[in-house]
């Protein structure tokens, strides 16, 4: 059965974009689309997709935030934040709102394929130019506000591929922790 996508996505050329990168592989379908954040939670909630593709600057409702109802109201339902930009702090927000992906609207559409899939069987995965950002940020000794030790291991585990429920398991924490 192909992982079904809902595409959260504000541009029309983007949206279009990525439906096609994903129309070109068999085990990927789009259940739906939506250009702002309340309807992205309206339609997760419709839909129950596998996977939802999240842009972070959505209006109405910012990709954040979206995201956050979703992972809290459906669980299993997997989402994969998309920014052009690439900010640490996104990252950063997009992994505590339970982005299970991260991925840049510059990817090729193999390494979107792939981010989609690995987070629909449990995975999660992260852009290693994502990972690259998260990394300065986490030891960049002037920012005011570091990482805690339990969230720098948490962010090496997600770095490593690992799922939020081995993640859980290993460091005897709760998945919603």
């Amino acid at each position: 059965m192909a992982v079904q996508v809902l595409i959260a996505e504000d541009h029309a050329m983007v949206r279009q974009g990525l439906r096609d990168f994903l129309s070109l592989d068999g085990d990927i379908a789009v259940a739906g689309e939506t250009t702002n954040g309340r309807e992205a939670v309206r339609l997760a909630r419709e839909l129950c997709p596998d996977v939802v593709l999240m842009d972070l600057m959505l209006p109405v409702m910012d990709g954040i935030e979206a995201t956050e109802l979703i992972r809290q109201e459906l669980p299993e339902v997997r989402v994969v934040a998309l920014t052009g930009a690439l900010d640490g702090s996104a990252v950063m927000a997009a992994v505590r709102a339970g982005a299970t992906g991260f991925v840049l609207k510059s990817a090729e559409a193999e390494e979107l394929r792939h981010a989609v899939k690995a987070v629909a069987a449990g995975q999660t995965y992260v852009s290693s130019a994502a990972v690259a950002r998260l990394v300065d940020q986490v030891t960049d000794a002037d920012r005011p506000e570091r990482l805690t030790e339990r969230e720098s291991e948490v962010l090496v585990m997600l770095a490593r591929g690992k799922a939020n429920k081995e993640i859980a398991r290993e460091l005897r924490i709760g998945q919603q922790t």
